[in-house]
């Protein structure tokens, strides 16, 4: 492998661990708080089910076992961040949602695919091309699934139910796996991970609007003793920068 395209997918895989972990910020404010208050399950979801396919798909291709580590890790810790939704749901309703969206997408979605690549495709370049084709589709559902919190954005011109650091690894992440795709040629990497990349140059540019707005800077003041409370438990990690 040419050295720069080696270099750029290490890269690539750091930037993807980093997306796995952006959302710990996140998760620690609603375990404070015991509420998942405005934030949208579906890109938790979506990105639990997109780990499990790209784990099965480095499992599958005999020289796919970097794409299976880090893969591996990221289904485990979406599957975290899942589990926490359901139990600290803001309502009942938002409980049940977000148990439909496991259950049918990353329960019912990827055993559908599993079954069907294992038992009905016997020629492994073929099962190999068609996970893939698979893998590239649900990227581009991932990398689009925090634009789901953008109408909260634009309604409350406020930017408090937005995690940054998510669309921001979002953005690295599809910025430099293109990059990569475009040095391999290779177009099913290279169409998801440009999407993706346009896409998070969306959000940011959304969440560059709304950050300084009234509605904003006002969420951060009653946000804030929220996550710097209850000092002596925690407290480093509830203040710190993510």
């Amino acid at each position: 492998m040419d050295s720069t395209l080696f270099i750029i997918g290490i890269i690539g895989n750091i930037i993807s661990v980093l997306v796995f972990i952006s959302p710990i910020k996140t998760f620690w404010r609603i375990v404070r708080s015991r509420s998942t208050e405005e934030f949208e399950p579906a890109p938790y979801v979506l990105t639990l089910l997109n780990a499990l396919l790209w784990l099965y798909y480095g499992l599958t291709k005999p020289d796919g076992l970097l794409v299976a580590t880090v893969n591996g890790f990221g289904a485990v810790m979406e599957a975290i961040y899942v589990v926490l939704f359901i139990v600290y749901a803001a309502d009942h309703a938002t409980r049940v949602k977000t148990a439909k969206l496991a259950a049918a997408l990353d329960i019912g979605g990827f055993g559908v695919v599993f079954a069907a690549t294992t038992f009905a495709i016997s020629e492994l370049d073929l099962r190999i091309m068609v996970i893939g084709m698979i893998c590239a589709c649900l990227n581009v559902l991932m990398y689009g699934s925090p634009l789901a919190a953008m109408k909260t954005v634009i309604t409350t011109k406020s930017v408090e139910f937005m995690p940054f650091f998510l669309s921001f690894f979002l953005f690295l992440n599809g910025g430099v796996w293109a990059a990569y795709a475009v040095l391999d040629r290779d177009i099913f990497l290279g169409i998801p991970n440009g999407i993706g990349f346009v896409l998070g140059s969306i959000q940011l540019i959304v969440y560059a609007i709304y950050m300084n707005s009234k509605a904003s800077q006002s969420s951060k003041e009653t946000t804030d003793p929220l996550l710097s409370s209850n000092a002596g438990y925690g407290q480093g990690e509830a203040s710190s920068n993510v």
